[in-house]
């Protein structure tokens, strides 16, 4: 085995790519003071993974890449391949050549490569330290080295020797499976919490898949009892719906037999008008007609009246006739002529009023007709606005009935959705389930007491938890009786600092004023606030034997100028009647059952707390109101 070239591009002095071809045996580089010597050799050490940037001359690594001269730009990466010849085997890898090749880029990125393959610098390295070569293995002896070889202590000769014998390298690999050993030393103490933690969790685990598996039961029931409702609606929507086309078409079909009798009633209307627009010349051709032979009459019977008038004069006797000068006969003749022409007329009178008549019950009759079939279309229009109204409500029920059809298959889709997804994760959950009945069978045989231990520490956990309990109601007790005697600390400093008529009493100690209403009285603990909101101002007030104790009070208080007192006096009212007081829940309790009182009081106390009960929220007192 021996180094058979050295390729050299960007690195230190190095621009251009250069290559060193090297034989078997020993080669000399000779050159004068910074020709590139040392470079060749910090080259060697470099590709073989040197990482102190000091060991190679220079403040930092990315200074091995060329920086430019004054007539070169300075290059972006360093290359260096070094090409060694394992003809001999010496090398553990399956070729004849082996090509070593290191690149270093400005950014501070490096690459390391055997025979073009990409691989890592602790691969380089354990190729290296199998042939006793290395950058850690002294082979290459820069300059001062020597002498630190020299001056070396005996620990130092002692790690050249070993290096020399190969056990430098096997001393490495030690430390890295040391190293190896302690990392995996802790991920198996983690490994071991895990288990004990995943162990104490079996357990509950379990009945909790146990009560998931069950509400996937129930779940399902629900969706599939769920699905058959929605079914049964769907049903009967179906058939409503199916009713309602069918009722739609009878409807659809009476309208238009409706439509058409319309029509019909329609068409013989416009014939009657224009019947009637027809026969209207004619009616005015009778009207003239009436009265002109009206005013034919009239004539003629004026003319008929001088005629008979006439004829009467001239039917006398003829011995009483006066010779006026006409002939009688003459007379006759223009009598029985205008006799005729008087019948004539009459005769046409006679026709005239014959015709009339029949045009005047004509026309009654049309205009009774039009009447009659102006009525008919009136109620045929109602009729069939009414229908276009009812076809204007079904249609709208059809429609809305048809979005509750079009609703429930979108709900039913869903709830098929939802369906399918469910199941899916019921079979993950039984996957995962019976993956964790498989591990706790597993693990079952590492348990030993792990259920006992548990049960223990649940009953234990109770036992904590009822002494929690009873602490708490003993916390709950204490803040009662601290609040009871808080109120009742109140009360008396209130009396303490009282100033008025009342505390005047009391320090001239007035004959028949015993004390305090709030002293006397007895209240239960805990509703002291509630009795002593309901008493109002008779909790401050002071107790007196008698009216006559009242009024002698009142005197001196007058009398003394000493302010404002309330009186309660002892049997001045008679007893309520609570029969009539109504029955009250367990919640809520009357005030005066409450309150103990001295017996002259009882009276007095009964009036100032009639019907007063005491609840626990603003809805019981909502309630009873």
């Amino acid at each position: 085995m021996y180094v058979k070239t050295l390729t050299l591009k960007g690195f230190k002095s190095f621009a251009s790519a250069t290559t060193l071809r090297l034989e078997p045996g020993i080669t000399c580089i000779v050159g004068p003071n910074g020709s590139g010597k040392s470079n060749v050799v910090d080259a060697l050490a470099w590709v073989m993974g040197e990482q102190g940037a000091k060991s190679l001359r220079g403040g930092k690594m990315e200074d091995v890449i060329f920086a430019g001269t004054s007539g070169r730009a300075p290059l972006g990466r360093a290359e260096v391949a070094l090409t060694i010849d394992n003809t001999d085997g010496a090398l553990p890898i399956d070729y004849t050549e082996v090509t070593i090749s290191r690149t270093m880029f400005r950014s501070g990125g490096s690459e390391y490569a055997i025979n073009g393959t990409p691989c890592r610098l602790l691969d380089v390295q354990e190729l290296l330290s199998d042939s006793g070569i290395g950058r850690e293995m002294h082979v290459i002896v820069g300059q001062g080295q020597l002498d630190t070889v020299l001056r070396s202590t005996p620990e130092e000769r002692r790690g050249f020797i070993e290096e020399a014998a190969g056990v430098l390298k096997h001393r490495k690999r030690k430390e890295r499976a040391l190293r190896k050993l302690e990392t995996m030393e802790g991920n198996l103490t983690r490994v071991s919490d895990l288990v004990s933690e995943i162990r104490r969790q079996l357990g509950p685990l379990g009945r909790q898949a146990e009560t998931a598996r069950r509400a996937a039961f129930i779940q399902a029931d629900v969706r599939d009892a769920r699905l058959r409702l929605l079914a049964d609606d769907l049903a009967q929507l179906t058939a409503t719906l199916e009713q309602e086309a069918a009722d739609e078409s009878a409807l659809i079909a009476q309208r238009t037999k409706v439509e058409s009798a319309l029509a019909e009633q329609l068409e013989q209307v416009r014939e009657l008008d224009e019947a009637s627009r027809a026969a209207s010349p004619e009616l005015l051709r009778a009207n003239e007609r009436y009265v002109r032979l009206q005013s034919i009459r009239d004539r003629l019977e004026s003319t008929a009246s001088v005629a008979a008038e006439r004829v009467r004069l001239l039917s006398q006797d003829d011995e009483h006739e006066t010779t006026s000068g006409r002939d009688p006969e003459e007379l006759r003749q223009q009598a029985a002529a205008a006799r005729e022409q008087e019948k004539q007329l009459l005769a046409e009178v006679a026709t005239a009023e014959a015709d009339l008549s029949a045009a005047v019950t004509a026309r009654a009759e049309a205009e009774e007709a039009l009447a009659a079939e102006s009525k008919r279309i009136a109620a045929l229009a109602r009729a069939a606005a009414d229908r276009r109204e009812g076809l204007a409500k079904l249609s709208g029920q059809v429609a809305a009935r048809t979005s509750r059809i079009e609703a429930g298959e979108a709900e039913i889709g869903r709830l098929t959705e939802v369906h399918e997804a469910s199941l899916a994760r019921a079979g993950e959950a039984e996957k995962q389930f019976a993956a964790l009945e498989a591990n706790v069978a597993h693990d079952e045989q590492d348990e030993v007491g792990l259920d006992s231990t548990y049960e223990s520490a649940a009953a234990e956990l109770e036992e904590a938890e009822a002494r929690v309990r009873e602490l708490q109601e003993q916390e709950r007790a204490a803040e009662r009786e601290k609040t009871a005697l808080t109120a009742r600390l109140e009360a008396l400093q209130m009396s303490l600092r009282r100033k008025d008529g009342a505390a005047a009493l009391l320090d001239a100690a007035q004959h028949g004023v015993s004390g305090l209403v709030a002293e006397v009285l007895q209240i239960e603990a805990g509703a002291e606030h509630a009795v002593s909101a309901a008493l109002g101002w008779a909790a401050e007030a002071v107790t007196a034997d008698s009216f006559d104790s009242a009024a002698g009070a009142l005197e001196r208080l007058r009398s003394d100028d000493a302010g404002r007192a309330g009186m309660l006096v002892a049997g001045g009212v008679a007893h309520t009647d609570r029969s009539s007081w109504p029955a009250l829940d367990g919640s809520a309790r009357w005030a005066r059952d409450l309150v103990t009182a001295p017996p002259g009081l009882e009276a007095a106390l009964d009036n100032l707390l009639d019907r007063v009960a005491i609840v626990p929220e603003t809805t019981h007192a909502l309630a009873l109101v």
